[in-house]
C-alpha cells in the first residue's frame, strides 16, 4: 500500500485538494494520511495586560479542528480509500517531515494557489518549502477558483 500525506488547512480550497488526493490515492492504492498543524500559538492573545494564555480558547480550537479532520476522515473512507487522522501543534514543514517518516510515506500530496512574489516573501509557502526539503517526493495538485 502507498502511504500518502494530506496535510490540511481548512482553508476554502480544502476539498479540491481533498478530491484531488482522493483521486491520486484510487490511482496508486494509497492510504490518506490526513494531517493538520496547528499552531503553538493559538490559546494566546495580546491585550491591554500583554500577552496572556487562554487555555480555554486552544482547547476549543483543537477540539474543533478535530471534528473537522474527522469529517474529512469519513468523506474520504466513503469514497473507499483508506485514511486516517492526526493533529499536532508545532512548525507545519517540521511536524509533516515528522510524520512522513514515521508513516513511511511514499508521497507527501499539497496544493497549490498559483501565489508568488510578495504573498511568497510575507507569508511564505509550505508547499515550496517542503518541495524545497523533503526527501520524500511531494506531488503538488494545482487548486483554482472556479
Amino acid at each position: 500500500m502507498v502511504n500518502i500525506i494530506l496535510p490540511i488547512d481548512f482553508g476554502d480550497k480544502t476539498e479540491q485538494l481533498v478530491d484531488g488526493a482522493v483521486r491520486f490515492a484510487k490511482e496508486v492504492n494509497g492510504k490518506i494520511h490526513l494531517i493538520h498543524v496547528a499552531p503553538s500559538d493559538i490559546g494566546f492573545a495580546i491585550g491591554d495586560m500583554g500577552f496572556q494564555y487562554f487555555p480555554e480558547v486552544e482547547q476549543n480550537e483543537i477540539r474543533e479542528e478535530l471534528v473537522q479532520l474527522n469529517k474529512i476522515e469519513q468523506r474520504v473512507l466513503a469514497q473507499d480509500v483508506e485514511c486516517e487522522h492526526y493533529l499536532k501543534q508545532g512548525i507545519a514543514k517540521d511536524i509533516i517531515l515528522e510524520y512522513a517518516k514515521a508513516k513511511g510515506a511514499n508521497y507527501i500530496v499539497m496544493g497549490s494557489h498559483g501565489r508568488s512574489g510578495f504573498y511568497d516573501v510575507f507569508v511564505g509557502s509550505l508547499t515550496k518549502g517542503l518541495t524545497k526539503n523533503s526527501p520524500i517526493p511531494v506531488l503538488v495538485i494545482p487548486i483554482h477558483d472556479n
